[in-house]
């Protein structure tokens, strides 16, 4: 019987996010607008540290793979979303599905992980900076990264796979504008809630395992924070910090909303607007917030400009003052301040 009505599913069609009406079709426009800026600055940060060499740090090593991960998540799932809006119509192939379900998974994880080893690089920047060239040298770098592509592979297999066994006889109409997981368990004429309750408990571990390891390592850098005698780098800190948190919150806040919290405690309308933040919103934010504005990253971007023949006078100023930080070498601060200051 379950083979018979496996066989009967041909296409999953995609419920999409915007009716062609007036205030949609500005949404739409809006999502396009932050898609576009998500991938350019993407795009440009990994250019500028591929390209200037005194970005080959183990910090900007990390950097790179998590701005790998943001150019992945989007267009796993904007361009068809775009394009179904554009043609009217939604239906998605099960190869289709299933590839969705996999890649999001894979990068989901991925970008989990490796956020939490990153708080770990800026935990022994600044809590341990002699050791910092030991601690993270590039052996440990790559095995980072590997872990975290890796645990992402295992998890994304293992769930896509347990996902597509169950059967789907019923409704092929997925609420939701792309394949995810929860969305599809609806769907299905089996009994999911054995399943459903393990996805809950697995997050626990993979959600709240590697969150656990960030608050722990931003605890130890604030508290870092709170000892040095400078004012200016104090506040400084404390607003990049919460800066980070802040995308680590919109990340982990909307991946446990969709993974840990059962699926008849939230509506279709709320888990497509909770999973635009993951998948559309925080791939945006994260260049801005961890590179783009670092003084480092601003000079390659001018090296850059001027090689290109497109820097001015003016634009070099704007970039390299646009925050209202004073030059480098003119704070009074110790050694560990102009860590936090280059790290964070």
């Amino acid at each position: 019987m379950r083979e018979s009505n496996q066989s009967m599913i041909s296409d999953f069609t995609l419920m999409g996010l915007f009716s062609h009406s007036g205030p949609h079709l500005v949404l739409f426009s809006l999502v396009a607008i932050i898609f576009t800026m998500g991938l350019l600055g993407n795009a440009v940060l990994l250019f500028l540290i591929h390209t200037d060499s005194r970005l080959h740090t183990p910090m900007y090593f990390l950097l790179s793979q998590l701005s790998l991960l943001d150019v992945g998540f989007p267009l796993v799932t904007i361009p068809k979303m775009a394009a179904d809006f554009l043609q009217g119509e939604g239906s998605i192939s099960v190869g289709g599905c299933a590839a969705q379900m996999f890649f999001l998974m894979l990068m989901g994880v991925s970008e989990g992980v490796l956020l939490s080893l990153m708080s770990y690089d800026r935990y022994v920047a600044v809590c341990h900076p002699l050791h910092y060239p030991v601690l993270m040298r590039r052996q440990v770098c790559l095995l980072m990264v590997g872990t975290s592509w890796l645990s992402g592979v295992l998890v994304a297999s293992i769930q896509t796979s347990i996902t597509l066994h169950f059967p789907y006889c019923a409704s092929h109409t997925v609420d939701h504008f792309f394949c995810e997981l929860p969305a599809l368990l609806k769907l299905s004429c089996a009994d999911t809630s054995a399943y459903e309750l393990s996805l809950s408990i697995s997050g626990v571990l993979i959600l709240l395992l590697p969150l656990s390891l960030i608050t722990t390592s931003y605890s130890h850098v604030l508290r870092a924070v709170l000892h040095m005698h400078s004012a200016e780098a104090r506040h400084k800190a404390f607003t990049t910090c919460s800066s980070h948190i802040t995308v680590v919150g919109l990340f982990y806040g909307a991946a446990m909303f969709m993974y840990m919290v059962p699926g008849t405690y939230h509506s279709p309308q709320q888990d497509n607007v909770v999973s635009l933040f993951y998948s559309l919103v925080t791939p945006m934010l994260n260049p801005l917030i961890y590179s783009l504005r670092n003084r480092e990253v601003r000079m390659a971007l001018v090296k850059v400009l001027g090689r290109t023949g497109f820097r001015s006078e003016m634009t070099c100023w704007r970039i390299l003052h646009c925050s209202q930080d004073p030059p480098l070498q003119l704070r009074p601060v110790s050694f560990a301040v102009h860590v936090v200051q280059g790290v964070l």
